[in-house]
Formats: structure tokens, sequence, C-alpha cells
């Protein structure tokens, strides 16, 4: 979605406030149809930003929210301060903060989302006495408190250890920016100059949408920018407060590829923030630009937990509201938390979800609180996945049948996923079958059911769900169940073999050729799991007796390695996370991977161990 429609509905009035005017900009009502109240969500801009940059969020935050934008003193339509020396302060820009939230919301506090200054202003807000009963909630978003930042710096240079240490100067060569701002007028005379080109240079390399962004006022707004680091920044790192406890609750939005933030300074924040939940968001500086639908959905769910209400659920992927479930899971440590900081209200779509591996990836992504699609030619099985994904902290979980050996199916699946859910955030491609047996005994039947499930199913996925993903803009990641099969031949299972090392080099080509659109490809690599796959495996060569044994001397192999689908489901989750390329799984998939490189010969050898003995 664009920004013109939302720029067009804003009603825009002036705020005057301590010898300046501020523009305010809302839309959406302050009443609901039924005469209830809508809670007020103010978005706050930061540098050298104007409101513009919060409109793609704003416009899926309207259906639902009184949302309230406005160009902070010196910045687009707002008046500057004349000197502007001293009238940039965080106190100065707390009066601003009231002025325009008794004006907007007088009779009830209002929700706050800060990025960048806009968040460092959001800190203040959130800390301080006087805006005690003015403020409902804050959600920060690429810029710490400056108070909390000063004590995360003397804490690893005062007491360094080479950790804190590495951190402290990490995040100061993060910054030169900071540094060049407390140059007399050198940024001025730079960004007066330059400072358009350059800025709409970067955020095309960005894959940042223009829409009219960044604004015509960019050289005066940087300009007097310039003295929010002036006025405010030596001063708070040298002498920070020790009462910058937040009153608030607190979301805490993280972009994990920001260049300017390291995620390290907000390490011990839970000291700061007694209700702190946190979110880690795969984006860059601007996500509020290149990540509106995420942003729009954390903001909603956050909003609706402190307003004691529950969401009414997704709404086709724009700011889809989260479940309370969701949000408190985001706040806690350990796996659990961490995952849902990632996953929670994202759209997960998983193929062969009836049972195996496909059914605790999908249980697992429920419990991270994400919204699932499972996906199964066994409709029976989808269902029952999807009822238990419920049961286990899904916010919305569907089951949906589809062959996906069949591109007529899936491309009728991925339309209606689309229209009824929205585009997916992440998509697992699982589902498998197997078929055992010489290769001259292998059918073309065979063949054509173990490459149309294995692979053909994996590439109408990728296809189909990957081109929403690369029109909607905003990222995404792709999960290929391959196997240790991929690199381990065996002459037992030549079309599964096949099959699976097809997947593994798509998955790599398909990484190199999407990394552009900000979306990622894994590719998973299992050995022996227990699953349920010999139940569907066709066995070519053996009479009905070999084949039981064959069988028996399997299920008593799993038996024996007892390793679990869940723990291929964790690494799938991880996958996603850290954006890994290949994942080998357990051991005898990492041994065959090293053997694979270091002395293929011997994984050769293996290979030739005849299959009727």
């Amino acid at each position: 979605m664009g920004t013109g429609r939302a720029s067009r509905d804003a009603r825009e009035r002036w705020i005057p406030t301590d010898g300046v005017e501020l523009c305010v900009a809302e839309l959406g009502t302050r009443t609901d149809e039924d005469g209830g109240r809508r809670p007020t969500v103010v978005l706050l801009h930061g540098y050298p930003d104007t409101k513009e940059l919060w409109y793609p969020v704003a416009e899926r935050l309207t259906p639902r929210f009184h949302v309230v934008l406005y160009d902070v003193r010196g910045f687009g339509k707002s008046t500057a301060p004349d000197p502007p020396r001293g009238a940039f302060t965080l106190e100065k820009l707390t009066d601003d903060f009231l002025a325009v939230a008794d004006a907007v919301s007088p009779d009830a506090p209002v929700h706050l989302v800060g990025h960048d200054w806009g968040s460092i202003q959001g800190w203040e807000f959130a800390t301080v006495g006087r805006t005690q009963g003015r403020i409902a909630s804050f959600t920060s978003l690429s810029g710490p408190s400056l108070d909390h930042l000063g004590h995360w710096f003397a804490g690893r240079l005062t007491r360094p250890s080479p950790r804190g240490a590495a951190q402290a100067l990490g995040q100061g060569a993060r910054a030169p920016h900071v540094y060049l701002m407390h140059l007399p007028r050198v940024p001025e005379a730079l960004f007066g100059r330059f400072g358009p080109a350059l800025a709409r240079r970067r955020a095309r390399r960005k894959g940042v949408p223009h829409g009219g962004y960044p604004t015509a006022s960019l050289p005066s707004d940087a300009a007097h920018g310039a003295w929010l680091y002036r006025d405010n920044v030596r001063a708070r790192l040298r002498a920070p407060r020790e009462d910058a406890y937040a009153h608030v609750p607190v979301q805490l939005i993280t972009s994990a590829d920001d260049p300017f933030l390291s995620p390290a300074v907000h390490d011990g924040l839970d000291r700061w923030v007694p209700r702190l939940t946190r979110r880690t968001l795969r984006a860059g500086h601007w996500a509020p630009r290149t990540r509106p639908d995420r942003l729009a959905a954390w903001i909603a769910a956050f909003v609706d937990v402190c307003e004691g209400r529950r969401g009414s659920g997704g709404d086709g992927g724009n700011g889809g509201v989260a479940s309370s479930a969701s949000v408190e899971r985001a706040g806690r440590t350990g796996r659990e938390g961490m995952y849902a900081e990632y996953f929670g209200e994202q759209l997960v779509l998983v193929t062969g979800a009836s049972r195996g591996i496909g059914r605790e990836t999908a249980l697992a992504f429920a419990r991270a609180g994400a919204r699932v699609v499972a996906a199964d030619i066994e409709g029976e099985g989808a269902a029952r996945t999807a009822e238990l994904a419920r049961l286990g902290g899904a916010s919305e979980a569907w089951a949906e049948t589809v062959d996906v050996s069949d591109g007529r199916s899936m491309a009728a699946l991925a339309e209606r996923v689309a229209d009824r859910y929205g585009v997916v955030d992440v998509l697992v491609n699982n589902a498998g079958i197997a078929a055992a047996g010489p290769f001259l005994e292998h059918t073309e039947d065979d063949w054509d059911a173990v490459l149309g499930t294995n692979l053909w199913g994996v590439i109408h996925g990728c296809r189909l769900f990957g081109r929403q993903m690369a029109a909607r803009r905003q990222g995404g990641h792709i999960v290929n169940l391959s196997s240790c099969a991929a690199y381990e031949p065996t002459r037992a299972l030549p079309a599964y073999c096949t099959s699976k090392a097809a997947v593994l080099m798509l998955s790599q080509v398909l990484r190199a050729d999407l990394a552009g659109e900000g979306i990622g490809v894994s590719a998973i690599c299992p050995g022996i799991v227990s699953t349920t796959i010999l139940d569907d495996t066709r066995f070519r060569g053996f009479d009905e007796q070999d084949r039981q044994a064959r069988i028996k001397r399997a299920r008593q192999a799993y038996r024996i390695r007892r390793y679990p689908p869940e723990k291929v489901a964790d690494a799938v989750l991880r996958s996603v996370v850290e954006n890994r390329a290949v994942v080998p799984v357990n051991l005898e998939a990492r041994a065959g991977m090293v053997l694979s490189r270091v002395a293929p010969s011997a994984l050769r050898a293996f290979a030739r161990i005849n299959v009727r003995a």
C-alpha cells in the first residue's frame, strides 16, 4: 500500500507551544460506530524525517484506532524556534508532546510509538514524572533512552571486560554521524547542499519506498535537527538520570539489521522497565517504510493488551491484531520468548503438516504466537494440526487441503491464503515422500510421485508464495526441507536422494536470487528422524517378506536413534531467526556434510552398499 490515501485523509491542524506551532495530522475517529472510545496512537518520527515516515503504518492502524502524527519542532510543517540553541532539549520536547496529547486526547492517555529520535523522546516521556497519566504504553523502535545508554556505556568503560569494551567501541563506531552533528555549521552546510540527493539515494539502495519521502523540507529539517544532538547527547551521556524508570508498559522492537544501533545497547533493559515486551524484526533502520505490516500488527497487539482488549484477528495482512498471549509470550525470556520476539502474529504456512516434522513445525510456530496455516493432502490431519496449534498458543490457525505436486491445487491455495489470511511471512515447504529400492526397479510412476511431491511441491510453493512476498516488498522467509540424503548418496534411495539434492541446490539458487527482495531462503537437512515416512514409502525390488523385514529394521534404527521431529522443528525456527542458508540438523547430517567436502570418496563407498543384502 502507498501513502497517498493516508496523506489525503489526514486532518491537519497547528498546535501552539513554547513559541512554535506544531503541525499535527489525525486519521480515523476517536469513537467507533457504537459510540465507544477508540484508543489514540501517537506516532513520532526521528531525524531527519518528518511525520510522513509513519504514513504506511498509520493507514494500517486507522481502521481500528485514532492515529495522530506530528512534525517535531523545526521539522516538516512545524515552525522552528529562533534561536535554535537550547530550544531542542528533551524537556522542551516533553512540553510539545504534552500539548499535543492534551489537544488530541484530553480525556484519556495515549499510546506512544517512536522511531529513531522519536523513540529517544519517547523514552524521556515514558520515564519522567510529569507525563504520568498521559501515556498508556510506549513502543520503541531504533532509538534508545539517552539515560539508559549513558549507564550502559559507563558500565562497560568504567569496569571493562573484553566483551563489554568491544560492545561499547562497536556502538561508537556505528554512529559517526553523532560526532558530526556536534561540529558547528558543518551538518547544516552538508545537509543543505547534499542532503536530499544523498537521502534519496540511500533510500533507494535500502529499498525504502519513495511516495513523497523524504520530503522537500529535508535540508532545513536536517539543519534544525542537529540541535537535537547538541542540546541532549553529551549532557545525558555524561550525567544520565538515576530515576529513568519506565512508568508505562514498553514494547521494544529491535531492527536486527539497523546499521546505527547495536542490539547490545538494550542489554539489562529489564532493570529500567518492569513491564517489557521484546520484539525483533529482520529489517534495517527505516522499518516504518519497509515493514509497515509487521509494525502495525505489533503496535495494534500491544495497544489491545494495554487496553485490556483482545484482538479480533488478522485482516488480510494489513495490521492484523495479536492475541494477548502472543504479547505476553514475547515478554518472556528463554527460547520460547526469543522465538515469540520474531514470530508473534507472523503468518506461517507449513505443507505436509498433518504429522511428523510438519506437524511439530506448525506447533512450534504456534507456541511462538504465529498465525499458522497447516496444509496437507490429508485434510483431517491438517485440521487436527490446526486445532492443536490453536490450543498450543497460535493467535489463529487454519487447515487447508492441498496436493503440493499439483500446480493448479497449489495456485488455488496461494490465492485462498492471500485472500483470507494475508501474505505469508514464512513458508515451510515440508511435504515429502520416499521410494526405496534399486534404480532399475523404480517405475516412472515412482519417479513422478517422489519428484512431484519432494521437488515440484517445493518449486510450486517457492514460486507462488515467493512471488506474493516479493510483490508486497516487505521481506519474508522460505524454508525448504531437504535431507542429508542430498549429499549422502545411497543406492537404496535413488529418487529420494535426487529430489532432496535438487531441493538443496534450488534453495541456494533462490537465496541468491531473492536476497534483493529481502526474502531469506534456508534448506534444512535432517538425518534419521523418528517420523511416519515409512508408512508411505514405496518399496521396489523386494518381496513382501523382505519388505517387512526392512521396515522392521528401519523402525528399530529409529527407536535406537530416538531423534524426535521436535528438534527439526526447532532447527526450522532457528534457521529463520538466524537467516541461515543450509542447516544440517543432527550428528549424522553434520558428519555427512563434512565428509562430502573433505572425503567425498568415502560417501561414494558407502553408497555402494548392496540394498538386497
